[in-house]
């Protein structure tokens, strides 16, 4: 297995609805595994302002939602899975259940409009144009992912495990290509739909770099969040969470995962 992954061709990036709403079977894993985003992510987007409305599509569990909210903001939720939108609500957020490119604002106009983990699922032009018509003069556009970086050991140990088990799915291919290359592409295709809206000035790319620590059980609870796992039988998942656990235990009981989270904002021209 290569230390180093090989880049993602565009038709192979996640582009399939059922694996989108597969993140909805267990919302209280996904909200509690989950890795946030960087505070200093947050401070950008807010700027040192109090007080901001920001509209988090997609916003799943609310994870970043509540991250904004601790900064001072009051954050709507566009979400359509329902499962994933009921538990946003229990912990507090305000959600209404639509996709964003069909959510009618109502004339109402904010000052950020933020999409983690999400943008990709959007038709990119129709998503920044129904942004545009959502957001104030000057209010700023920002959508961002996690990428994650593993060190070689972690990479060649955990892609030995997809390649025995889950060759052929989603996953593994995470595993055995270049996440930030990836990641890119969704990046330059997010900047793509910005430039089409026509309503934005230049969109800029951010990258913050952070690491997270993981034990191997708080790896195997998160794992099934991820990809497609939700696509296969529990069993197989449950053989591929027993490999990485042993990969985890010959690493130590425990590993650093670097993570770089990526993004395009762009800022609302006047009107």
């Amino acid at each position: 297995m290569p230390h180093t992954r090989e880049s993602l061709s565009e038709n192979e990036l996640p582009q399939h609805r059922q694996v989108a709403e597969g993140f909805g079977a267990d919302p209280e894993r996904y909200d509690r595994t989950r890795p946030r985003y960087p505070e200093a992510l947050v401070r950008r987007i807010v700027e040192a302002r109090t007080g901001l409305d920001v509209v988090d599509v997609g916003c799943g569990t609310g994870i970043a939602a509540r991250q904004f909210q601790a900064a001072g903001c009051t954050v709507l939720g566009v979400e359509p899975d329902p499962r994933m939108a009921g538990l946003a609500r229990r912990r507090g957020l305000e959600v209404e259940e639509s996709t964003f490119e069909a959510w009618d604002p109502r004339g109402r106009t904010f000052d950020a409009v933020v999409s983690g983990q999400t943008w990709h699922w959007l038709d990119a032009v129709a998503g920044a144009t129904k942004a545009a018509q959502a957001l104030r003069p000057d209010g700023r556009l920002a959508v961002f992912w996690n990428a994650e970086l593993p060190p070689p050991e972690v990479l060649r140990a955990f892609g030995e495990v997809y390649r025995r088990l889950l060759p052929d799915s989603l996953v593994a291919r995470q595993w055995t290509t270049d996440s930030l290359d990836g990641y890119a592409m969704l990046c330059a295709k997010a900047a793509e739909g910005v430039r089409a809206a026509g309503a934005f000035t230049a969109p800029t790319e951010w990258r913050f770099d952070w690491e997270k620590s993981y034990t191997r059980d708080d790896w195997l609870d998160q794992l099934p969040t991820h990809g497609d796992h939700g696509q296969y039988p529990l069993a197989v998942v449950e053989e591929v969470q027993a490999g990485v656990g042993a990969a985890i235990d010959e690493l130590g009981g425990r590993f650093t995962m670097g993570y770089a989270t990526v993004g395009i904002s762009a800022v609302r021209k006047p009107h």
